[in-house]
């Protein structure tokens, strides 16, 4: 039986479960991420199927490309989910979590896109568009 792992945003108002795998870490370095994180963002993913919303009492989702959603906390602003819609797979902000899983930086997308004033961490795999060769578990 798998673990339950918890997490959820700043304030509270959003709390979420997940009851299965978690996928390593992909970072996106795309403009919409960097808007909305202030940075760069770093996202675990599971299957939907696995993914329970506790508390969405503040939940917002925003979508600017059609197809495809990101959510945040109207309260406190905390980034938390991206999904394209129909998939499988929900994306969790990698600091939502509420404890250490032992994840680990598997891939870096759309590094054409990164900002100027860091540099990529090489010793996982970069890829200058969105697709990446991370499983989910």
């Amino acid at each position: 039986m798998n673990a339950k792992v918890t997490g959820g945003c700043l304030c509270g108002g959003v709390t979420y479960a997940v009851v299965g795998a978690l996928r390593d870490i992909v970072v996106c370095h795309c403009e919409q991420c960097r808007r909305t994180s202030g940075h760069f963002v770093a996202a675990t993913a599971c299957r939907k199927a696995h993914f329970t919303l506790i508390n969405q009492a503040s939940l917002k989702w925003f979508s600017c490309i059609a197809g495809f959603r990101r959510s945040f906390c109207c309260e406190c602003g905390s980034s938390l989910f991206f999904e394209e819609q129909g998939d499988e797979r929900i994306s969790i902000a990698a600091g939502s979590l509420d404890q250490a899983q032992g994840l680990k930086i598997a891939a870096h997308i759309y590094t054409a896109e990164a900002g100027d004033y860091y540099s990529l961490d090489d010793r996982a795999s970069v890829f200058p568009g969105g697709g990446h060769t991370v499983p989910l578990p």
